[in-house]
Protein backbone atom coordinates (compact mmCIF):
# COMPACT_ATOMS: atom_id res chain seq x y z
CA UNK A 1 0.00 0.00 0.00
CA UNK A 2 1.33 3.82 -1.09
CA UNK A 3 0.53 6.77 -2.05
CA UNK A 4 2.76 9.07 -4.18
CA UNK A 5 2.70 12.30 -5.82
CA UNK A 6 4.51 14.73 -7.69
CA UNK A 7 4.31 17.78 -9.38
CA UNK A 8 3.53 17.27 -13.16
CA UNK A 9 3.75 20.76 -14.31
CA UNK A 10 1.51 24.43 -14.75
CA UNK A 11 -1.35 25.47 -16.90
CA UNK A 12 -2.31 28.78 -16.91
CA UNK A 13 -0.20 29.30 -13.84
CA UNK A 14 -1.89 26.33 -12.11
CA UNK A 15 0.09 23.33 -10.72
CA UNK A 16 -0.92 19.85 -11.82
CA UNK A 17 -0.11 16.78 -9.99
CA UNK A 18 0.31 13.30 -11.08
CA UNK A 19 -1.05 11.32 -8.12
CA UNK A 20 -0.19 7.25 -8.33
CA UNK A 21 -2.23 4.65 -5.83
CA UNK A 22 -0.90 1.44 -4.74
CA UNK A 23 -2.56 -1.86 -3.03
CA UNK A 24 -1.66 -4.70 -1.30
CA UNK A 25 -3.21 -6.98 -4.26
CA UNK A 26 -0.44 -5.47 -6.72
CA UNK A 27 -3.15 -3.30 -8.57
CA UNK A 28 -1.97 0.59 -9.69
CA UNK A 29 -3.71 3.75 -10.71
CA UNK A 30 -2.16 6.94 -11.59
CA UNK A 31 -4.48 10.30 -11.51
CA UNK A 32 -3.95 13.81 -12.49
CA UNK A 33 -5.63 17.14 -11.36
CA UNK A 34 -5.60 18.66 -15.04
CA UNK A 35 -9.15 16.93 -16.16
CA UNK A 36 -9.72 15.34 -12.97
CA UNK A 37 -8.13 12.25 -15.58
CA UNK A 38 -7.50 8.70 -15.19
CA UNK A 39 -3.86 8.84 -16.39
CA UNK A 40 -2.77 4.87 -15.68
CA UNK A 41 -4.64 1.37 -14.23
CA UNK A 42 -2.73 -1.33 -14.16
CA UNK A 43 -3.96 -4.99 -13.28
CA UNK A 44 -3.32 -8.16 -13.88
CA UNK A 45 -3.64 -10.95 -16.26
CA UNK A 46 -3.94 -15.08 -16.27
CA UNK A 47 -0.73 -15.38 -15.74
CA UNK A 48 -0.37 -12.74 -13.01
CA UNK A 49 1.34 -10.24 -15.24
CA UNK A 50 0.08 -6.72 -14.52
CA UNK A 51 -0.35 -4.37 -17.49
CA UNK A 52 -1.57 -0.35 -17.61
CA UNK A 53 -5.10 -1.37 -19.09
CA UNK A 54 -6.08 2.97 -19.95
CA UNK A 55 -5.18 4.97 -22.90
CA UNK A 56 -3.37 8.02 -21.75
CA UNK A 57 -0.18 10.60 -22.57
CA UNK A 58 2.87 10.75 -20.30
CA UNK A 59 2.82 14.56 -20.05
CA UNK A 60 0.79 17.24 -19.09
CA UNK A 61 1.62 18.92 -22.49
CA UNK A 62 0.19 16.33 -24.26
CA UNK A 63 -3.13 16.50 -22.50
CA UNK A 64 -3.71 19.66 -22.31
CA UNK A 65 -3.42 19.68 -26.52
CA UNK A 66 -5.52 16.35 -26.73
CA UNK A 67 -8.91 16.13 -27.90
CA UNK A 68 -9.89 12.58 -26.46
CA UNK A 69 -10.33 13.09 -22.90
CA UNK A 70 -8.67 9.95 -22.15
CA UNK A 71 -9.42 9.10 -18.59
CA UNK A 72 -10.81 12.73 -18.00
CA UNK A 73 -14.03 13.75 -15.77
CA UNK A 74 -16.51 14.78 -18.26
CA UNK A 75 -18.83 17.38 -17.81
CA UNK A 76 -20.91 20.19 -17.09
CA UNK A 77 -22.81 17.86 -18.92
CA UNK A 78 -21.44 14.97 -20.81
CA UNK A 79 -22.24 12.89 -24.47
CA UNK A 80 -24.00 15.45 -26.49
CA UNK A 81 -26.87 18.22 -26.56
CA UNK A 82 -28.41 18.38 -29.76
CA UNK A 83 -28.84 22.06 -31.19
CA UNK A 84 -26.20 23.87 -28.94
CA UNK A 85 -29.15 24.85 -26.56
CA UNK A 86 -31.52 23.66 -24.29
CA UNK A 87 -34.70 25.46 -22.13
CA UNK A 88 -34.63 25.24 -18.06
CA UNK A 89 -37.51 26.97 -15.84
CA UNK A 90 -38.72 28.81 -19.45
CA UNK A 91 -35.08 30.81 -19.68
CA UNK A 92 -33.63 28.84 -23.30
CA UNK A 93 -29.51 28.61 -22.91
CA UNK A 94 -27.39 29.01 -25.79
CA UNK A 95 -24.25 26.87 -25.41
CA UNK A 96 -20.87 25.99 -27.68
CA UNK A 97 -21.49 24.52 -31.06
CA UNK A 98 -18.27 22.06 -31.03
CA UNK A 99 -19.69 19.02 -32.89
CA UNK A 100 -21.48 19.45 -35.98
CA UNK A 101 -24.11 21.89 -34.49
CA UNK A 102 -24.20 20.49 -30.75
CA UNK A 103 -22.78 20.56 -27.75
CA UNK A 104 -20.08 17.95 -26.45
CA UNK A 105 -18.49 17.13 -23.20
CA UNK A 106 -19.66 20.59 -21.83
CA UNK A 107 -18.70 22.64 -24.70
CA UNK A 108 -14.85 24.21 -25.81
CA UNK A 109 -13.74 24.11 -22.10
CA UNK A 110 -15.73 21.59 -20.50
CA UNK A 111 -14.32 19.52 -17.39
CA UNK A 112 -11.81 17.61 -18.82
CA UNK A 113 -9.97 20.68 -19.87
CA UNK A 114 -10.20 22.42 -16.16
CA UNK A 115 -7.69 22.40 -13.58
CA UNK A 116 -9.20 20.98 -10.27
CA UNK A 117 -8.33 21.07 -6.67
CA UNK A 118 -6.46 18.30 -4.88
CA UNK A 119 -8.58 18.00 -2.12
CA UNK A 120 -7.28 15.38 -0.44
CA UNK A 121 -5.16 11.62 -0.34
CA UNK A 122 -5.46 8.90 1.55
CA UNK A 123 -3.49 5.50 2.08
CA UNK A 124 -4.84 2.46 3.55
CA UNK A 125 -6.21 -0.61 2.50
CA UNK A 126 -8.08 0.97 -0.32
CA UNK A 127 -6.45 4.63 -0.94
CA UNK A 128 -8.29 7.27 -2.41
CA UNK A 129 -7.86 10.87 -3.73
CA UNK A 130 -10.55 13.76 -4.63
CA UNK A 131 -10.58 16.51 -6.69
CA UNK A 132 -12.92 19.51 -6.17
CA UNK A 133 -13.67 22.01 -8.83
CA UNK A 134 -15.95 25.20 -8.77
CA UNK A 135 -17.83 25.89 -12.32
CA UNK A 136 -19.10 29.32 -12.07
CA UNK A 137 -21.86 30.73 -13.47
CA UNK A 138 -22.48 30.95 -16.74
CA UNK A 139 -19.25 29.00 -17.50
CA UNK A 140 -19.73 27.96 -20.90
CA UNK A 141 -23.28 29.36 -20.48
CA UNK A 142 -24.72 27.01 -18.19
CA UNK A 143 -26.79 28.38 -15.28
CA UNK A 144 -25.70 28.39 -11.60
CA UNK A 145 -22.41 28.04 -9.89
CA UNK A 146 -21.67 24.33 -9.62
CA UNK A 147 -19.71 22.35 -6.74
CA UNK A 148 -17.89 19.32 -8.00
CA UNK A 149 -15.75 16.13 -6.20
CA UNK A 150 -15.13 13.43 -7.59
CA UNK A 151 -13.19 10.61 -5.57
CA UNK A 152 -11.03 7.48 -6.87
CA UNK A 153 -10.83 4.63 -4.79
CA UNK A 154 -8.40 2.14 -5.70
CA UNK A 155 -10.47 -1.04 -4.89
CA UNK A 156 -8.52 -4.55 -3.98
CA UNK A 157 -9.27 -5.22 -7.41
CA UNK A 158 -10.39 -2.63 -9.21
CA UNK A 159 -11.57 1.32 -9.12
CA UNK A 160 -14.88 3.22 -7.92
CA UNK A 161 -15.67 6.64 -9.01
CA UNK A 162 -17.93 8.69 -7.29
CA UNK A 163 -18.91 12.13 -7.77
CA UNK A 164 -20.61 14.53 -5.75
CA UNK A 165 -22.33 18.02 -7.13
CA UNK A 166 -24.65 20.92 -5.74
CA UNK A 167 -25.42 24.15 -7.76
CA UNK A 168 -26.52 27.60 -6.57
CA UNK A 169 -29.47 27.25 -8.68
CA UNK A 170 -31.09 24.91 -11.39
CA UNK A 171 -28.75 23.83 -13.43
CA UNK A 172 -28.27 20.45 -16.06
CA UNK A 173 -25.97 18.33 -15.09
CA UNK A 174 -23.88 15.27 -16.39
CA UNK A 175 -20.86 13.76 -15.28
CA UNK A 176 -19.18 10.59 -15.99
CA UNK A 177 -15.33 9.19 -16.83
CA UNK A 178 -14.08 8.74 -20.25
CA UNK A 179 -11.39 6.21 -19.96
CA UNK A 180 -10.47 4.36 -23.13
CA UNK A 181 -9.64 0.26 -22.22
CA UNK A 182 -7.97 -1.94 -23.80
CA UNK A 183 -7.63 -5.24 -21.87
CA UNK A 184 -4.84 -6.57 -23.85
CA UNK A 185 -3.38 -3.34 -22.76
CA UNK A 186 -3.01 0.37 -24.00
CA UNK A 187 -1.71 0.47 -27.25
CA UNK A 188 -1.67 -3.44 -27.91
CA UNK A 189 -4.09 -3.29 -31.17
CA UNK A 190 -7.82 -2.57 -30.98
CA UNK A 191 -10.89 -3.82 -29.28
CA UNK A 192 -12.70 -5.41 -32.06
CA UNK A 193 -12.11 -9.17 -30.59
CA UNK A 194 -13.28 -8.01 -26.74
CA UNK A 195 -16.49 -9.57 -26.18
CA UNK A 196 -19.08 -7.17 -24.25
CA UNK A 197 -22.28 -7.94 -22.53
CA UNK A 198 -24.80 -4.96 -21.70
CA UNK A 199 -27.35 -5.08 -19.06
CA UNK A 200 -29.72 -3.38 -21.32
CA UNK A 201 -32.57 -4.26 -23.35
CA UNK A 202 -33.06 -0.98 -25.08
CA UNK A 203 -30.87 2.02 -26.56
CA UNK A 204 -31.55 5.35 -28.18
CA UNK A 205 -31.65 5.58 -31.94
CA UNK A 206 -30.10 8.90 -32.99
CA UNK A 207 -30.01 10.98 -35.87
CA UNK A 208 -27.05 11.17 -38.16
CA UNK A 209 -25.27 13.84 -35.76
CA UNK A 210 -26.02 11.47 -33.07
CA UNK A 211 -28.52 12.71 -31.28
CA UNK A 212 -31.37 10.66 -30.06
CA UNK A 213 -34.17 11.05 -31.86
CA UNK A 214 -36.21 10.89 -28.27
CA UNK A 215 -37.20 7.52 -28.85
CA UNK A 216 -36.58 3.95 -27.57
CA UNK A 217 -36.18 1.14 -29.06
CA UNK A 218 -35.07 -2.57 -28.35
CA UNK A 219 -31.96 -3.85 -28.97
CA UNK A 220 -33.42 -7.61 -29.65
CA UNK A 221 -32.25 -8.72 -33.29
CA UNK A 222 -30.19 -5.78 -33.55
CA UNK A 223 -26.77 -4.80 -33.96
CA UNK A 224 -27.03 -3.31 -30.43
CA UNK A 225 -27.99 -6.44 -28.54
CA UNK A 226 -25.30 -7.18 -26.08
CA UNK A 227 -27.81 -9.41 -23.39
CA UNK A 228 -25.43 -12.01 -24.33
CA UNK A 229 -22.10 -11.68 -24.87
CA UNK A 230 -20.90 -10.82 -28.40
CA UNK A 231 -17.63 -9.79 -29.86
CA UNK A 232 -17.65 -5.95 -30.28
CA UNK A 233 -17.02 -6.42 -34.21
CA UNK A 234 -19.12 -9.30 -34.79
CA UNK A 235 -21.68 -6.69 -36.11
CA UNK A 236 -18.79 -4.56 -37.69
CA UNK A 237 -17.19 -7.07 -39.51
CA UNK A 238 -20.37 -8.46 -40.95
CA UNK A 239 -22.06 -5.06 -42.49
CA UNK A 240 -24.80 -4.34 -40.01
CA UNK A 241 -23.17 -1.43 -38.11
CA UNK A 242 -19.84 -1.24 -39.67
CA UNK A 243 -18.22 1.78 -38.33
CA UNK A 244 -19.22 0.68 -34.74
CA UNK A 245 -20.79 1.92 -31.63
CA UNK A 246 -20.99 5.16 -30.35
CA UNK A 247 -24.19 4.70 -28.66
CA UNK A 248 -26.10 4.65 -25.56
CA UNK A 249 -27.62 1.74 -23.85
CA UNK A 250 -30.40 2.22 -21.73
CA UNK A 251 -30.08 0.38 -18.13
CA UNK A 252 -33.10 1.74 -16.08
CA UNK A 253 -35.13 4.58 -15.24
CA UNK A 254 -34.15 5.12 -11.44
CA UNK A 255 -30.78 5.63 -10.11
CA UNK A 256 -30.77 2.22 -8.71
CA UNK A 257 -27.41 0.37 -8.50
CA UNK A 258 -27.11 -2.61 -11.17
CA UNK A 259 -24.54 -4.34 -13.26
CA UNK A 260 -23.78 -2.18 -16.29
CA UNK A 261 -21.70 -4.13 -18.34
CA UNK A 262 -19.29 -7.05 -18.69
CA UNK A 263 -15.65 -7.09 -21.10
CA UNK A 264 -13.67 -10.19 -21.53
CA UNK A 265 -10.19 -10.45 -23.41
CA UNK A 266 -9.75 -14.10 -24.04
CA UNK A 267 -6.01 -13.27 -24.83
CA UNK A 268 -5.10 -12.39 -21.23
CA UNK A 269 -7.94 -13.56 -19.79
CA UNK A 270 -8.74 -10.45 -18.30
CA UNK A 271 -12.63 -9.82 -17.24
CA UNK A 272 -13.74 -6.11 -16.08
CA UNK A 273 -17.18 -6.17 -14.62
CA UNK A 274 -18.73 -2.45 -14.64
CA UNK A 275 -21.46 -1.78 -12.18
CA UNK A 276 -23.38 1.72 -11.11
CA UNK A 277 -26.13 3.79 -10.10
CA UNK A 278 -26.46 6.30 -13.27
CA UNK A 279 -29.50 4.92 -16.12
CA UNK A 280 -27.84 5.19 -18.87
CA UNK A 281 -24.11 3.60 -20.27
CA UNK A 282 -22.35 4.61 -23.94
CA UNK A 283 -20.26 2.65 -25.42
CA UNK A 284 -17.74 4.07 -27.37
CA UNK A 285 -14.82 2.37 -29.62
CA UNK A 286 -12.63 4.50 -30.33
CA UNK A 287 -13.65 5.62 -34.03
CA UNK A 288 -12.03 9.09 -33.55
CA UNK A 289 -8.77 7.80 -32.87
CA UNK A 290 -5.92 7.86 -35.76
CA UNK A 291 -2.87 6.94 -35.00
CA UNK A 292 -2.35 9.27 -31.80
CA UNK A 293 1.25 9.13 -29.95
CA UNK A 294 0.69 7.98 -26.48
CA UNK A 295 2.12 6.51 -22.91
CA UNK A 296 5.63 4.87 -23.67
CA UNK A 297 5.72 5.72 -27.71
CA UNK A 298 3.00 3.43 -28.13
CA UNK A 299 0.29 4.49 -31.03
CA UNK A 300 -3.51 4.22 -30.32
CA UNK A 301 -5.09 3.66 -33.84
CA UNK A 302 -9.01 3.33 -34.72
CA UNK A 303 -10.66 1.47 -32.52
CA UNK A 304 -8.13 1.30 -29.75
CA UNK A 305 -9.59 1.67 -26.80
CA UNK A 306 -13.72 0.69 -25.66
CA UNK A 307 -15.48 3.43 -23.19
CA UNK A 308 -18.06 2.58 -21.01
CA UNK A 309 -19.42 6.15 -19.88
CA UNK A 310 -21.92 6.15 -17.47
CA UNK A 311 -24.60 8.90 -17.62
CA UNK A 312 -27.61 10.16 -18.06
CA UNK A 313 -28.86 9.91 -21.97
CA UNK A 314 -27.59 12.43 -24.48
CA UNK A 315 -29.61 15.34 -25.00
CA UNK A 316 -31.78 14.64 -22.21
CA UNK A 317 -32.18 18.40 -20.97
CA UNK A 318 -34.07 18.53 -24.28
CA UNK A 319 -35.71 15.31 -24.24
CA UNK A 320 -37.96 15.52 -20.83
CA UNK A 321 -39.38 11.97 -21.54
CA UNK A 322 -35.55 10.39 -20.86
CA UNK A 323 -36.00 9.30 -17.05
CA UNK A 324 -34.85 9.94 -14.54
CA UNK A 325 -34.63 13.83 -14.98
CA UNK A 326 -30.73 15.37 -15.48
CA UNK A 327 -32.25 18.65 -13.96
CA UNK A 328 -29.96 19.69 -10.55
CA UNK A 329 -32.21 21.49 -8.58
CA UNK A 330 -30.94 24.46 -6.42
CA UNK A 331 -29.65 23.03 -3.36
CA UNK A 332 -30.11 19.74 -3.73
CA UNK A 333 -26.54 17.13 -3.45
CA UNK A 334 -26.10 14.91 -6.59
CA UNK A 335 -24.29 11.49 -5.63
CA UNK A 336 -23.49 8.90 -8.03
CA UNK A 337 -20.59 6.14 -7.96
CA UNK A 338 -19.11 3.71 -10.76
CA UNK A 339 -16.92 0.50 -10.37
CA UNK A 340 -14.44 -1.08 -12.84
CA UNK A 341 -13.46 -4.30 -11.47
CA UNK A 342 -11.36 -7.29 -12.74
CA UNK A 343 -11.07 -11.10 -12.61
CA UNK A 344 -9.67 -13.94 -14.51
CA UNK A 345 -12.11 -16.03 -16.68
Amino acid sequence: MSVQWKEYGYHLGYRCYLVTLKNKSGYSASFTNFGAAVQSLYVPDKDGIFDDIVLGYDTLEEYVKGDSCFGATVGRYANRIGGAKFTLNGKEYCLSDNNNGNTLHGGEFGFNKRVWTLEQIQDGEEPFVIFGYISPDGEEHFPGTLSVTVRYTLLKNGLKIEYHAVSDSDTVLNLTNHSYFNLRGAGNGDVKDHVVQINAKQYTPVDDKLIPIGTLAYTMGTAFDFTSPKRVGADMDNGRLPNGYDHNFILGNDMQRRMAATVYDYQTGRLMTVTTDEPAVQMYIGIGLNNEKGKNGKVYGKYGGLCLETQFSPDSPNKPQFKPSCVLKAGNEFSSSTEYTFGIN
